[in-house]
């Protein structure tokens, strides 16, 4: 195993032997607008009490020189651990090393716009990334008192988790030492630095004020929307600080967009960083809108789950993920405008969780989690929407008030510490009354899920549930009334046997789990089926949003022809008012055509569903979020189907639907749209890119280029994404989805051999942020699993993280096949 990989046991003997006190880090970024200067000095003190010899600190770089306790030492280093002996009870170690530039989004990514030439870092660190910045204890459990001193280019905005307490210019440069930290886990520092665009504002409570600055590059400061940023953040600020009865304890709260990331957001605190994606170039849903609200909350509610009290190891992930991913929605609803979180919520998170549950590496929401490889992937739809779909069960068993005034004593008792799941579990328990340990264990501590249906047996109805567990839940019924399903009655329910009778009367839809009060596949029977095939756009919003989501977990099964299920589509959809069901709704639509139909049904699917979409658009109300919805849809389907490329073409020349707000991120989709089917041209790339030469336009063009239709283009692009290693993520990720555009397999279908002749390598010379994205994006989509089999029984030893990727794609492919199968029985 390499040394880079930290297991759990030893990080464990390593944190009872140490007790850090502070750490100082010294920062030299002065020479970072130069690309021929592929390091920064980074200068490390560490002062902790030993009860042991010997230790390790951890760091990614070059290390010039270690100190103990004032005394030069021989560099003992392996890349990856600095080997450290002779400690007495109390010291003090000095690091100083050269830490790279990163272009993978690990570490301190450093970005050039291409608009003004200016330079952009920013560090992300999650779960292990803080060693390629600073040499440091790289363990959750660790906690210390972090001091960052910046040497940057002067008139740089330069931030770290607390606010400045000194600036020093010096002449082109300048020296900014931040205040010391409370105590935080390492993965949760942060710097960034350039010449950003930045809004301030502030938020008081009390005699309480909090600095706020909200920042981006200057090229996309038109599209900030600061103002709503600002608001929400406010919002969340007044819901968290009532509902926790902790007031917010970091200071100042900065929240910094930035360019090529890898996640949504990151918890930072008191600078948490965004993603750009959720700033749109000129154009967005009020959905777009309020998925970046609750990505907003859910960082903030880090600060307190997460960052205030911290999980002493990777097991407990979700001890701030499923929690961070609740508050989210339910401060979305409950303190916000956007308050549809939940349906948004039902329909397109939990499908999330619903997916990760059914794959063969499935785990408890506490997890077993032996290693940091093993971590990294852990980040997955059981810990967040699982977890979070979980603690909706729980706010139902224990009472919403019992819930957070136990979240109040949790806080209270652990603040700044680190815990596990029993510190949580005795304060629900205590101010609940209620066996929150049996419900523990059943909810949290085993894996997959239940699924729900009714049976009629003999003069009673019964609830029937596989793999069992203690739910409580609605059963609503709804009758047709002039072709509209209207609620009757809706039933409360608690079960926990395989088999519970229920006094349920006949209905036209009886929907198992209305109100989505807990977690588990709720099937229709066939009257209900049919009952939604006539009236699913007349349901209230959270109804139609369950209705949404049995209709796709049954075709995903196998049980609800996928051909019904499109139909379905194709006659409600376009009556779809919510946008975050829409899009859900959508991108199920034809994700099921090109990987759930038999290959030669497909084309005739495809043709109908870019008719539906073109339909939908031009039916749309004109400038409205659903027909800027149905115009990127039609925009994806014509990457199938070319018989609508004149229309598409109109619409990329301005000649679409009256209102449409055509930005570059659609002219982009369109473009590469028609590039994928051969009717745009590289001539007409390179003019799109004139128009759009920004980072977003360089990152379209490499896909539209990649997406070309032959085999030699794809296979440049094959072969750059494996090879060309000055691929940034966001290249990286164009390029793969260019290798696949169009859903043309046959023009890659010769490199499947290649595929499993590179994973390996691949793993253990890039990245694992970048090796994951070749594994899962690569991976072959064929009609047999003989060389994905051949390859796990040849390399029973490779690491563990890949081979789960490896089973994860297989058992995706394997249900693709499944389904495949049955439809002809479906039929």
């Amino acid at each position: 195993m390499s040394s880079a990989n930290l297991t759990r046991e030893e990080t464990a003997a390593r944190s009872a032997g140490i007790t850090v006190r502070d750490i100082r880090v010294e920062l030299d970024i002065r020479q970072a607008p130069d690309p021929q200067v592929g390091g920064f000095g980074s200068t490390t003190t560490l002062r902790f009490d030993a009860t042991t010899d010997a230790t390790w600190i951890d760091f990614i770089g070059e290390v010039r020189a270690v100190t103990v306790n004032g005394d030069d030492r021989p560099v003992v280093y392996d890349g990856a651990r600095i080997a450290i002996s002779g400690l007495q009870a109390s010291n003090t170690v000095v690091i100083d090393g050269i830490g790279l530039y990163s272009r993978s989004g690990e570490g301190l990514h450093r970005f050039v716009d291409p608009v003004d030439g200016e330079t952009y870092l920013y560090t992300q660190y999650e779960p292990a990334d803080s060693r390629r910045v600073m040499a440091c204890f790289e363990q959750p459990d660790m906690k210390a008192s972090y001091t960052f001193v910046v040497h940057a280019p002067a008139g740089w905005h330069v931030l770290s988790n607390q606010s400045s307490i000194r600036v020093a210019e010096q002449g082109e440069a300048q020296t900014v030492e931040f205040a010391p930290t409370l105590p935080l886990s390492s993965y949760i520092t942060a710097v960034a630095a350039g010449p950003y665009h930045r809004v301030d504002a502030e938020w008081t409570r009390g005699d309480q004020m909090v600095a706020l600055g909200v920042l981006c590059r200057p090229s996309l400061a038109e599209f900030l929307e600061a103002d709503e940023i600002i608001q929400v953040t406010r919002q969340g600020l007044d819901f968290f600080t009532d509902a926790f009865a902790f007031p917010y304890p970091w200071g100042k709260y900065d929240q910094i967009f930035v360019p090529e990331y890898n996640l949504g957001a990151m918890e930072n605190p008191g600078l948490v960083t965004f993603t750009e994606a959720y700033l749109s170039r000129g154009a967005a849903t009020d959905a777009q809108r309020g998925s970046r609200a609750n990505t907003i909350l859910h960082e903030m509610a880090h600060m307190w789950f997460g960052d205030l009290v911290t999980m002493r190891w990777w097991d407990d992930l979700w001890l701030k993920e499923s929690f961070a991913d609740y508050m989210g929605s339910h401060a979305s609803f409950a303190a916000t405008r956007f308050t549809d979180a939940w349906e948004r919520f039902a329909a397109n998170r939990k499908a999330w969780a619903y997916q990760q549950d059914q794959l063969p590496t499935t785990h408890p929401i506490v997890a077993d989690i032996t290693d940091l490889e093993a971590a990294k992937l852990n980040f997955d739809g059981i810990t967040y929407a699982k977890g979070a779909s979980v603690l909706k069960q729980l706010v139902a068993f224990v009472g919403e008030e019992r819930f957070f005034e136990g979240a109040r004593r949790y806080f209270a008792a652990h603040a700044f510490g680190n815990t596990t799941l029993d510190d949580l579990l005795v304060q629900l328990e205590d101010v609940s009354g209620r066996d929150v340990r049996a419900w523990s264990r059943a909810w949290l501590e085993t894996s997959g899920m239940s699924t729900l249906w009714i049976e009629d047996a003999g003069d009673e109805r019964v609830l029937v549930q596989s793999d069992p567990r203690p739910h409580r839940l609605r059963v609503g019924l709804y009758d047709l009334d002039g072709g509209a399903l209207v609620r009757r009655e809706s039933v409360e329910v608690d079960i926990a046997d395989e088999r519970t009778p229920i006094r349920v009367q006949d209905a036209d839809l009886v929907l198992i789990n209305d109100d989505d009060l807990t977690y588990a596949k709720a099937r229709l029977d066939a009257r209900s089926v049919d009952a939604v095939e006539q009236g699913l756009s007349t349901l209230d919003p959270l109804p139609r949003a369950l209705a949404w989501s049995a209709l796709w977990n049954a075709a995903r099964d196998g049980e609800l022809p996928i051909k019904r299920y499109l139909a379905i589509v194709a006659a409600h959809a376009a009556a779809e008012e919510n946008m975050g069901l829409l899009a859900g709704v959508i991108a199920n639509a034809a994700y099921s055509i090109g990987h759930y139909l038999p290959e030669p049904e497909r084309s005739a699917q495809r043709a109908g569903w870019l008719e539906t979409t073109w339909a939908a658009l031009n039916g749309a109300a004109p400038g409205s979020d659903a027909q800027l919805s149905w115009a990127r849809a039609f925009a994806a389907a014509s990457a199938f189907d070319s018989s609508r490329a004149g229309e598409a073409r109109g619409v990329l020349d301005g000649r679409g639907p009256e209102g449409l707000r055509i930005d570059p991120d659609l002219r982009w989709t369109l473009l590469t749209a028609l590039a994928t089917t051969g009717q745009a041209s590289a001539a007409d790339i390179d003019a799109e890119l004139e128009r759009d030469a920004t980072a977003s336009g360089r990152t379209a063009a490499v896909r539209a280029r990649a997406a070309a239709p032959s085999r030699s283009a794809r296979a440049a692009a094959w072969d750059a994404a494996w090879d060309d290693e000055s691929l940034t993520n966001d290249h990286l990720s164009t390029t793969i989805d260019g290798v696949r555009a169009g859903g043309r397999r046959d023009l890659i279908e010769d490199r499947d051999a290649d595929y499993f002749a590179r994973i390996l390598g691949a793993w253990s010379t890039r990245s694992i942020e970048l090796a994951r994205r070749l594994v899962v994006g690569l991976f072959p989509a064929s009609d047999d699993l003989t060389m994905v089999d051949a390859w796990l029984a040849e390399n029973t030893d490779a690491p563990g993280a890949l081979r789960r990727l490896v089973i994860e794609q297989r058992d995706h492919l394997a249900r693709e096949l499944r389904v495949r199968a049955l439809q002809a029985q479906l039929a």
